[in-house]
């Protein structure tokens, strides 16, 4: 059964989608079948990995993901193959209209849970990309975790919000998905040069010890480009300290995973 990890935060421009794109791509290179599930209407993972052909094609056939949820195709019929090892559940704009759909309708909060369940035994991983906001679209990414993995910008304001963040994890875990952990916090846009950075790397680390992946992302031209030519970092900068980043991390992931017999 593969791991479901949903990539969250709710603040924007933390390098959420990022991690997600570089992650399932650096998971995908150590030869892992990796499911990389966009969930986010601003469809930046789908065309963050896509050629725009693909992306327009996936749209113009109606297979996204919002089909899936809302419409009741089921998820293998919207799956891309975009790399040897990886898939991709495409978003398309459709998807602004399913955070005011999905509330009428019944078992919201586990419509992607239920879509997962059928094809989880295929993947070894399956990342999961989500909105800047805690909105129905997150709740259901969340539902369908076996873990929560939180990048967190090296910014003044890197902690603020990460309680409301711990607490809906503590709700949802509650009431709807006991299973629910905390994969860990990624600190991403490092700045070795600035003081900030290593202040803020330091606070988190004090308040959440065992929580905080020693893998940092730092600041990157190369990571800031490749998404305009459908690629990671990983394919578009192999030597640069942003590819290294992330296929450290993907060390760490499979290693927390591998440690806990999941």
């Amino acid at each position: 059964m593969g791991r479901v990890i949903a990539i969250a935060n709710q603040k924007g421009g933390v390098g959420k989608t990022t991690t997600a794109i570089n992650l399932a791509v650096a998971l995908a290179d150590t030869g892992r079948r990796v499911l990389l599930v966009d969930l986010d209407p601003q469809g930046n993972a789908t065309s963050g990995i896509s050629t725009p052909e693909d992306v327009g094609a996936a749209r113009r056939e109606g297979k996204t993901i919002y089909q899936a949820l809302v419409g009741g195709l089921a998820i293998a019929e919207i799956l891309r193959q975009v790399r040897p090892t990886l898939s991709l559940a495409p978003a398309g704009d459709d998807l602004v209209g399913a955070e005011i759909e999905l509330v009428t309708m019944e078992g919201r909060e586990r419509r992607l849970r239920a879509l997962l369940e059928p094809i989880r035994t295929e993947y070894n991983y399956v990342l999961i990309d989500t909105p800047p906001s805690l909105g129905i679209l997150t709740l259901n990414a969340l539902v369908a975790a076996d873990s929560v993995l939180v990048p967190m910008q090296c910014e003044y304001y890197a902690l603020e919000g990460l309680s409301a963040l711990l607490g809906t994890i503590s709700k949802v875990k509650a009431a709807l998905r006991p299973a629910l952990e905390l994969e860990g916090m990624v600190l991403t846009m490092f700045d070795s040069r600035n003081r900030l950075s290593h202040e803020i790397s330091d606070e988190v680390r004090r308040h959440f010890p065992e929580k905080v992946f020693r893998s940092v992302i730092p600041r990157s031209v190369r990571m800031s480009e490749s998404p305009s030519h459908g690629l990671s970092v990983i394919e578009y900068g192999p030597k640069s300290a942003g590819a290294e980043g992330y296929r450290a991390l993907a060390t760490e992931v499979i290693a927390r995973g591998e440690g806990s017999g999941t």
